[in-house]
């Protein structure tokens, strides 16, 4: 019994010392488990599968961009950029946010076989509603050209990024951007 009152009294005086308070997250803790970074991601297979559509979400720990695509999803390559340019005539797109996201599917927005477009955005400046997310700042249209898709995403700073395919539904699939909302 001494024992038991001599190890309680030592731990509340260390708990008052504030010896046995956790500190500071440690500069390698990841946030909410992610372990990404911010440096550029690609496939370089190409896909005669064309994009369908595009949409956004937000989860708790980072915001999501997804690309449709009626085939198989296959390359991409997805990386940070000064300034975002339009496909094939390279004019600048401006962008909302601190940086800036070139996304780019390997894979047209239009059917190879007949040239007829399979996604064309209602508003080239604004291809997603986003203005409520933590991190996105904006999903912007700059074309589909020579079987790539290219979009823009402001962000708002350089923040850590996953980028994936999916299966499904059905014969489609998913290019999927998830970008932290912080380190």
């Amino acid at each position: 019994m001494k024992k038991l009152s001599a190890w309680l009294t030592a731990i509340i005086m260390a708990l008052g010392l504030g010896l046995l308070v956790p500190g500071p997250a440690s500069a390698t803790t990841s946030y909410c488990g992610l372990v990404w970074s911010s440096l550029g991601k690609s496939n370089q297979t190409m896909s005669a599968a064309s994009v369908i559509n595009v949409r956004s979400g937000q989860h708790h720990c980072f915001d999501r961009l997804v690309i449709d695509i009626k085939g198989k999803a296959a390359g991409y390559n997805v990386r940070y950029v000064s300034k975002f340019v339009q496909d094939g005539s390279g004019l600048p797109i401006k962008l909302r946010g601190g940086a800036f996201l070139q996304v780019t599917a390997h894979s047209p927005s239009y059917d190879n076989a007949t040239g007829k477009a399979t996604f064309v955005p209602a508003n080239r400046s604004e291809v997603t509603n986003v203005s409520k997310y933590k991190t996105f700042r904006q999903v912007a249209w700059a074309g589909s050209f020579e079987g790539h898709t290219t979009l823009g995403l402001g962000v708002r700073a350089r923040l850590p990024f996953k980028v994936y395919t999916l299966a499904g539904p059905g014969n489609g699939s998913k290019l999927v951007i998830d970008v932290a909302h912080q380190w």
